[in-house]
């Protein structure tokens, strides 16, 4: 199953995708039920099985409103090579704040007075179903209600100017999410899916789940025993190769630009970039 979350005439309705189209729902789906928190939406938006046009007609907002995103860094061989990083032995984790999250047609809002590098990253993301608590990897899987695309949008100067990662990663409108939610048992294999970030058409990152140093089923297993999941945490797994902040020249967004984040089985993210004014 597909699910987006949307507006209609203000108000915001959960929809599933049949043939191209977005059927309301009136209820969050009992394979979703434990995300009622997570899946906000006004049941009086749209009547239960009403149509509600063409999903690329929609204006779509996120489709999960996480609990927390937790985020990992330096997963892809090839991202690493390119950083000349060294390679992590564990996950390494890191956190955006909740309150960078934005939908998949949403402004990514640059500051220039904070930041100048602001980079793209496409990622798998997660979404966690019930607890998770010291999980084994081999079930970790059982613990997943769907998978979304996101964009790990990251402020490089921020980011490698503190020593740490948080600030320059959670600038407000710095996490994409979206176009929909979709659920594990349609997704399938979270470890076979394409990845691609395209800037004004141009493809900059082209890669696949695939080349994960640690899978999704690792890097749940490894979360869960340092810390709790809860219900709509989205855990994103980490870019491949392709990033402009390790390009030569550099190439960081600029205003103006158009940013799309794809992946596959799920749909694309575009997003308009915008310097932030005063007006």
């Amino acid at each position: 199953m597909r699910i987006f979350r949307t507006t209609i005439n203000g108000r915001i309705a959960l929809a599933c995708e049949v043939d191209g189209r977005l059927v309301a729902l009136g209820a969050v789906p009992d394979a979703l039920a434990g995300l009622s928190g997570s899946l906000p939406f006004d049941p009086e938006a749209a009547l239960d099985g009403a149509d509600l046009g063409p999903v690329a007609d929609a204006a779509l907002l996120a489709p999960i409103v996480p609990t927390k995103v937790v985020a990992i860094g330096l997963n892809y061989q090839d991202h690493i090579d390119e950083s000349g990083m060294a390679a992590p032995e564990c996950p390494l984790v890191f956190a955006k704040f909740t309150t960078s999250v934005i939908g998949p047609a949403d402004p990514i809002v640059i500051d220039r007075a904070v930041t100048n590098r602001v980079d793209w990253e496409v990622e798998l993301g997660v979404v966690i179903a019930r607890p998770m608590r010291r999980v084994a990897e081999d079930v970790a899987l059982d613990h997943v209600a769907g998978y979304t695309a996101a964009n790990d949008v990251s402020a490089r100067d921020v980011q490698f100017g503190d020593g740490q990662w948080v600030r320059g990663k959670s600038l407000d409108t710095f996490c994409p999410l979206g176009p929909c939610l979709v659920t594990a048992d349609e997704f399938g294999d979270p470890q076979a899916k394409g990845l691609w970030t395209r800037v004004n058409g141009e493809t900059m990152q082209a890669s696949s789940t695939s080349k994960m140093v640690f899978g999704v089923a690792q890097l749940l297993a490894f979360c869960s025993n340092s810390f709790t999941l809860d219900p709509g945490d989205v855990v994103l797994t980490g870019t491949p190769w392709g990033c402009g902040e390790f390009m030569n020249p550099v190439r960081s967004l600029q205003d103006g630009d158009i940013v799309e984040t794809e992946v596959e089985g799920i749909g694309t993210i575009v997003s308009p970039v915008r310097d932030f004014r005063i007006d």
